[in-house]
């Protein structure tokens, strides 16, 4: 079918349009001027100078497999910053302030996990609870090494603890059961702080431990562990600072008061979890004193410790493998605690 009509000129030669030509170009022109003043941007006057980086754009959003907080590698570069930078800086960070002798102004000496306490019957009161070891301290075995003073000699700052025959390690174990315990004493009132709270590489040495019990003017101070005996050997027991007078450690103040919370915390602990007394050690008392470690010499508020089974014995380690387990000794501890703070 063909087709005449006032658009179509069948005898005359078809008529090429220059607009789009025209159009194109004109398109063109903000685009190459917007390629030049790149170009001059980001070199120097002569164009013989190193290139400058232009900064990232700003809705260029974070990878959402990166902690909040902290950059991709892909944010690094585009930011202009070095990953390498980031990287010595963490080192140093590691390095830096984490236990020992630090100074009052050293933030690692300041306590964790504190968060405004509830109404309850322990309201006012300060507790301080210190979750043995630290999953890091493997990685930093010089650092942990070193030597401190815990009033009566020297001793290394920290160790990696002990672990079950399966590889549960006393550190992640003390952890687990201090956040328990520190949720059981929140709903009694009681304002909670920790040693650690697994939010730093390694440490505290067991100097500063004390201190920060000590700055916290704390009511009560419980040092978590879990033993690390032959098989055989069961059972918890709670270690109670003996009376000691030298160098920068004297207990005399604390000596009564810690025996008390003591008591009560070994009581409590039994009647929680049912588990019997160290066969071992406290002549089946589940009790212990010790001056010979710093944690408890160099302490000036009430504190215990409670190796609360022996990790290396197959029937505690079924029990200290246990999250309902650990949530009954937890609730052990916390009524021993709240016992002697509404005496």
């Amino acid at each position: 079918m063909s087709y005449v009509g006032p658009e179509f000129d069948p005898s005359q030669p078809p008529r090429r349009s220059i607009r789009r030509p025209l159009t194109v170009a004109a398109a063109l022109v903000p685009t190459c001027l917007a390629g030049y003043l790149v170009y001059q941007a980001t070199s120097g006057p002569d164009g013989n100078e190193p290139a400058r980086s232009l900064p990232a754009s700003s809705s260029a959003s974070a990878d959402p497999d990166t902690p909040s907080g902290s950059s991709s590698p892909s944010s690094s570069l585009s930011s202009g910053t070095d990953p390498s930078d980031k990287a010595r800086e963490k080192d140093k960070n590691d390095k830096d302030g984490k236990g020992g002798d630090a100074d009052d102004n050293d933030s690692a000496t300041k306590p964790s996990g504190g968060r405004p306490a509830a109404n309850g019957p322990l309201k006012g009161k300060v507790v301080v609870i210190d979750p043995g070891h630290n999953p890091g301290n493997f990685r930093h075995a010089s650092e942990i090494n070193r030597q401190v003073d815990i009033g009566t000699n020297r001793k290394e700052c920290d160790t990696t603890g002990t672990s079950t025959n399966h590889g549960y390690t006393e550190a992640k174990f003390t952890l687990d059961v201090a956040r328990k315990l520190r949720t059981l004493l929140h709903k009694q009132g009681a304002t909670v702080e920790f040693t650690q709270d697994g939010d730093r590489p390694w440490g505290p040495c067991v100097d500063e431990r004390a201190r920060i019990g000590n700055k916290a003017h704390a009511d009560a101070v419980v040092s978590i562990h879990a033993d690390g005996s032959g098989a055989g050997n069961r059972g918890y027991h709670v270690i109670m600072p003996g009376k000691v007078r030298s160098g920068s450690a004297d207990t005399s103040a604390i000596v009564g008061p810690s025996k008390e919370l003591g008591e009560r915390v070994a009581g409590k602990f039994l009647s929680a979890t049912g588990s019997a007394p160290s066969n071992y050690i406290g002549g089946g008392t589940g009790l212990d004193t010790r001056t010979d470690l710093g944690g408890l010499n160099l302490s000036t508020v009430p504190k215990v410790f409670i190796e609360c089974g022996n990790m290396r014995d197959a029937k505690d380690e079924a029990l200290l493998t246990s999250p309902a387990w650990r949530q009954k000794a937890a609730q052990g501890i916390s009524e021993g605690i709240a016992g002697f703070l509404r005496k």
